[in-house]
């Protein structure tokens, strides 16, 4: 039977590392290559050696897909590709060809200048990584080869995010990456057509969450950050440098013309002007609204929000500062966090999910003294609050795409363990299909059996239809023809025509049976015995007395006859073409139990 494999080397019951491998129809595919927030040693990338011990992976992989330019999902693409070695196509949408060579770039530069860390890619395997990517459209089906297919849907989620499905024949597979099912301030919802793969692999970060209203935790924001700066105090935003970033700007830029404030809002990072200007470009990408302001001012020109400085930290007086990365592990909003800790005026607010062991699932966590590196103790005397403003589906959003999709079976990956199963039963309660969880390097097998799409010609429709009653059409009906296959299509037409197309001359292929029965008649008397015997039997079918001394039914023909030496033994010799083996298969039984006793 033709089965579909999918093990996780990364994200298998677990947040970050996203890299799911799916063999499919004799193809593997490598979906996602991200690494890891919580790690600073060889865990941060997936286990490659999984795939292959010391050989490249060009063999082995047929091509790599990657959904989005989140780090945990792209992260350890130049790694995979220059180091490890692949060199076939990896294919991702526009935008996140655009930027993921920048994050990765800034990545670099944090791990390799900053911590001085080695075994690590260069400036130069980023580019030459980045030569291998093909970028894709929305809804356009690309070939990767003869037999593999892929073609991207919107996800929502962040600037160029896409759920990819991926096909082969008859067998197909839909991959999430990370999505949205709710529109937002600057991006649409995302969406899929009614596609009915064999595995839809789903994220499932927010797996128990059923979040409020968006609305209330908009206000509930606004109220902290406006309180906080009111009291004289600085409010840090850890952000990723897309994303939430931009969806946060626009709401604090509109609050701060309504209320007139005059607190500084500032945005560290260069990657912010050339991430809003990646925005501009990819204005299509974004939402309605957007687009249709767009024309009167850009929305991602900000009135109040300045570019920061470092020496600004330490200025007196409140002020907002956006700074990366979200889940303070480095970097500067780490830098910023440290400085601000130790004052209760300060707040700091986590608009997004944390991975275990970074600083922000410490706070988090309620952590009050921090072990920094140094042995150095920070004490946490700011506010630390957390407020969803993530852009993944919560489990409404999930159910809300299952629907969408009519997968055949669910797999969830890109959460935790414990809310993955709470899912895993809902999904198999509410929609009886299989649903799997696997960990890093557990394999979950999923059995396809493929239906095979034909066309019948109208011309042999129109026969069967004028043969009996309509067929009812709920039940299974069997139709009688041939099958040509040609480029890739099968069709079912009349034997006549298929004689044509083809160029063939017409045999006829005829069964025979020999019955042999008892019967004192003679073979013209025990011929009528049969005719008559079968007329009360088969009421329904079409039964002939033959003047050349046979009878025939539908097109099944009886002939009888005996040995000289014996008569009394009748051989009966039973023929019928193949259209009618099955009633031929049953006269041949019913003729062995013998014919009634004729009373003459």
């Amino acid at each position: 039977m033709p089965q579909i494999q999918v093990t996780p080397l990364g994200a298998g019951q677990d947040v970050g590392r996203s890299c799911i491998l799916v063999s499919i129809g004799g193809k593997n595919v490598m979906l996602d290559c991200g690494m890891h927030m919580g790690y600073n040693d060889d865990r941060r990338f997936p286990d490659f050696s999984y795939i292959t011990q010391n050989s490249r992976l060009t063999e082995f992989l047929d091509c790599v897909i990657i959904s989005h330019f989140h780090l945990d999902h792209c992260g350890a693409l130049p790694y995979m590709s220059e180091m490890v070695g692949f060199d076939g196509p990896i294919y991702m949408t526009h935008p996140t060809k655009a930027i993921c060579p920048i994050l990765l770039e800034d990545y670099r530069k944090i791990t390799v200048d900053k911590k001085g860390e080695t075994n690590f890619f260069t400036s130069q395997m980023i580019k030459d990584c980045m030569k291998k990517v093909v970028a894709v459209n929305l809804h356009q089906t690309v070939q990767v080869d003869d037999e593999l297919e892929i073609k991207a849907y919107y996800a929502g989620h962040v600037l160029g995010a896409a759920m990819f499905q991926i096909k082969v024949g008859l067998e197909s597979v839909v991959y999430t990456g990370d999505y949205n099912m709710t529109p937002d301030r600057h991006l649409g919802a995302a969406w899929i057509d009614k596609c009915r793969p064999d595995i839809l692999i789903s994220e499932s970060t927010y797996a128990t969450t059923i979040r409020d209203s968006k609305r209330c935790r908009e206000r509930d924001f606004l109220k902290k950050v406006h309180e906080t700066v009111e009291r004289g105090g600085k409010v840090l935003i850890p952000v990723f440098a897309l994303g939430r970033a931009q969806e946060l700007c626009i709401l604090l830029e509109t609050f701060w013309d309504r209320m007139n404030l005059k607190a500084p809002i500032y945005f560290s990072t260069g990657l912010t002007e050339k991430a809003n200007h990646y925005y501009k470009l990819f204005i299509t990408w974004t939402n309605q609204k957007i687009r249709k302001t767009f024309v009167q001012r850009n929305m991602f020109e900000f009135k109040h929000i300045k570019a920061f400085d470092r020496s600004y930290a330490d200025n007196p007086g409140p002020m907002v500062v956006f700074a990366t990365p979200g889940m303070l592990h480095a970097g500067q909003s780490l830098h910023i966090f440290k400085k601000w800790a130790g004052n209760e005026k300060n707040m700091v607010i986590m608009p997004g999910y944390c991975v275990q062991g970074t600083v922000g699932h410490k706070i988090l966590s309620g952590q009050k003294k921090l072990e920094m590196e140094g042995r150095q103790t920070l004490e946490v005397k700011m506010q630390v609050e957390y407020m969803s403003f993530s852009a993944h589906a919560d489990a409404k959003g999930i159910m809300q795409l299952i629907r969408m999709a009519e997968p055949r079976s669910v797999l969830l990956v890109h959460g935790e363990a414990k809310k993955m199963e709470f899912l895993k039963q809902k999904i198999e309660q509410e929609f009886n299909i299989n649903c799997f969880m696997p960990a890093n390097g557990e394999t979950a097998t999923t059995v396809t059996n493929p239906n095979v799409p034909v066309d019948i010609a109208l011309s042999l429709l129109k026969r069967e239809a004028a043969l009996g009653p309509l067929p009812d059409p709920k039940k299974p009906r069997t139709m009688h023809g041939t099958l040509i296959m040609k480029d890739n299509s099968l069709r079912l037409v009349a034997p006549e025509q298929a004689l044509k197309e083809l160029g063939l001359s017409e045999h006829q292929l005829r069964f025979t049976c020999r019955v042999q029965i008892q019967n004192p008649q003679s073979e013209q008397d025990t011929l009528n015995t049969i005719y008559s015997h079968l007329k009360s039997v088969l009421k329904e079918h079409s039964i002939q007395h033959l003047p050349d001394g046979t009878v025939m039914v539908e097109s099944i023909l009886i002939k009888v006859s005996a040995a000289a030496e014996e008569p009394s033994t009748k051989t009966l010799l039973v023929s019928w073409s193949y259209q009618d083996e099955e009633l031929g298969g049953y006269l041949c039984t019913l003729l062995r139990k013998g014919l009634p006793q004729s009373t003459g």
